[in-house]
């Protein structure tokens, strides 16, 4: 039970570096690095899997990425751009901070739900799963919005 208050606290620790990292990001342009990079990233994290402790049996990767999907969907809706300066910039939402609350919110309710009946071995790599599940998508159609905006800047130009 201790690993689960743990690593909650480390998730709460995480989603308040990541909403800092966003309001500051909205004050410089956006660039194709900048959205590639954090799933590159994040996939080092993929590497636990080569641990026996840590690996996840099929359906629980499943459902893993089913709902990692399913939450980057209020990811997605949050995340636009704008052309701004000659610049893209990524637009600020009031709703992003509450989704990520949200989310956050709902994780370690998940979490502490299911560390009864999943180990906790598991249960990281299942959640290391949905985290990673939810940030390609979205990175993904932050991407293909930026390009169409970059596009449609060179038009103007």
């Amino acid at each position: 039970m201790n690993l689960v208050i743990a690593s909650s606290i480390g998730a709460i620790g995480m989603a308040i570096l990541v909403m800092f990292i966003r309001v500051k990001a909205a004050k410089k342009p956006a660039s194709a690095k900048k959205i590639i990079l954090p799933p590159i990233f994040m996939s080092t994290g993929a590497l636990m899997f080569l641990h026996p402790y840590f690996r996840v049996t099929p359906l629980e990767i499943l459902e893993a990425l089913t709902v990692g999907m399913l939450f980057s969907i209020l990811l997605v809706k949050t995340s636009k751009f704008e052309i701004r300066d000659n610049d893209i910039y990524l637009k600020r939402s009031k709703a992003f901070v509450f989704i990520l609350i949200g989310l956050l919110v709902i994780r370690v309710i998940m979490k502490s739900i299911l560390s009864s009946s999943i180990d906790y071995g598991q249960l990281s790599g299942m959640f290391w799963i949905l985290a990673f599940g939810m940030i390609v998508p979205w990175r993904i159609a932050m991407y293909v919005n930026y390009r169409k905006l970059q596009l449609e800047l060179r038009n103007i130009n």
